[in-house]
């Protein structure tokens, strides 16, 4: 049951929610000119007023990249092989402007297509990841490739598009000194934007000037800041697609608790675990920064020790430990093993969760493409209602929903491949 209208996700959002379900992820206006994307003129609601329930925070202006020589380097990228399909296939390190206003260090795979490039050269498709966690070696570019996310790359080098899929600030960089700012919207976009102009720069000619954003989950997260810092880039930004976009955080650990608050402690574990882990990655996200939360803030005594491996560790055994011990610990008592009751209410975490990690916060006027599951317990439909609804209220009117009661977190993405390569191909069509 598939749908594209906004009520019907917001009416199944609700639905789902009182029946103890959860969520686990054509018409568009077209993107020109250096695509700004954001509207920041009168009467759009960034004033910093309540709009409807909407607390919208002024835009500041939004510098663009000048930076000298954004390549620092290349090398091979052989985690995959990509020979068959791929001209080039390499890791990039490059330049980017860093979540605490300072040039850093990021990298980003770049891919070309094995055909000569056209004369007006590639478009650009950013592939934004999902969670990984926030340590150097969660990077993707330092593994292999999931087998869907290959498929979908080989069908976009195949249609002539360059894939540039960064790691994000902090995951992977030279100096081994910075945590990625895990679900920081500025940063995931600046990763994005600046890892583009670095791969023109190096490309030359054999690119054009137009690009878009494709991302699931976290990723869904960064092609949506994308959207609404693309004007950093100065290129002709195309639009968005996002799977299953991480929004409303608040919202996400309010649903997933109350989902299971009156199950036994045993079946409360996996939901539990899980928003443990996404709470200790936005902790040590935020560890280095000018107002950094200490474990002990967010969790209770025996989390505390288990989410500062998050520093080292990635998302899935991170994960994995938290769930066993959980686990165990439910024979008698969860207690020391959860959040603190008023952990969101820290003012490190409370900026966090309302401003610094909300997508669509400014109206933004090019495409925004969303799929969405009614079945996703990770990212839960309810959330996404809210975020459709708030931008909505914000001026922004040309976002495309796909909503399918039965697609979970994961196949929200999978399921869509076909579909998000078509979205590509009608946003951004090969010259």
């Amino acid at each position: 049951m598939k749908k594209t209208l906004l009520t019907v996700l917001i009416s199944s959002a609700f639905l789902l929610t009182a029946c103890g379900g959860g969520g686990s992820g054509d018409e568009s206006a077209s993107g020109s000119g250096n695509g700004t994307g954001v509207d920041n003129g009168a009467g759009n609601g960034t004033g910093g007023e309540d709009n409807g329930g909407v607390i919208v925070q002024p835009e500041p202006s939004i510098p663009l990249n000048n930076i000298a020589d954004p390549v620092v380097r290349t090398e091979a990228y052989t985690e995959t092989n990509m020979t068959s399909v791929a001209g080039e296939s390499l890791v990039m390190t490059y330049k980017m402007l860093g979540v605490n206003g300072q040039e850093v260090q990021a990298t980003s795979l770049v891919i070309t297509p094995k055909t000569a490039a056209p004369v007006e050269g590639w478009p650009i498709v950013v592939w934004a990841h999902g969670t990984t966690g926030v340590a150097d070696q969660c990077a993707p570019s330092r593994s292999k490739l999931k087998v869907e996310i290959e498929g979908m790359i080989t069908q976009l080098l195949s249609a002539g598009y360059v894939v540039v899929a960064p790691d994000y600030e902090g995951l992977g960089e030279p100096s081994g000194n910075e945590f990625h700012p895990f679900l920081n919207l500025k940063s995931e976009a600046y990763s994005i934007t600046d890892a583009v102009v670095a791969a023109r720069h190096y490309l030359g000619v054999k690119v054009s000037n137009q690009w878009m954003a494709v991302g699931h989950s976290q990723g869904g997260h960064a092609a949506l800041g994308a959207a609404q810092y693309a004007s950093r880039a100065n290129l002709d930004y195309k639009g968005a697609v996002a799977v299953a976009p991480a929004s409303n955080l608040q919202t996400i650990f309010n649903t997933g608790k109350q989902l299971v608050a009156n199950l036994p402690l045993k079946d409360q574990v996996p939901t539990l675990a899980s928003l443990n882990t996404y709470a200790a990655l936005i902790t040590a996200g935020m560890q280095g920064q000018s107002a950094s939360p200490t474990y002990a803030q967010v969790f209770e005594t025996n989390a505390a020790t288990i989410a500062a491996q998050a520093e080292t560790i990635c998302s899935e055994p991170l994960g994995i430990d938290f769930n066993t011990k959980m686990a165990t610990a439910a024979n008698t008592s969860l207690s020391g093993y959860l959040t603190q009751s008023n952990f969101m209410q820290v003012p490190a975490i409370s900026t966090f969760l309302n401003s610094t990690s909300q997508p669509l916060s400014v109206k933004v006027t090019t495409p925004v493409k969303i799929y969405q599951g009614g079945s996703d317990t990770t990212v839960p439909a309810n959330a996404t209602a809210d975020l459709i609804t708030n931008a909505t209220k914000l001026g922004t009117t040309n976002i495309v929903l796909e909503y399918d009661l039965a697609w979970n977190h994961s196949t929200a993405y999978t399921s869509n491949i076909p579909n998000i390569i078509a979205d590509v191909k009608s946003l951004m069509p090969i010259q």
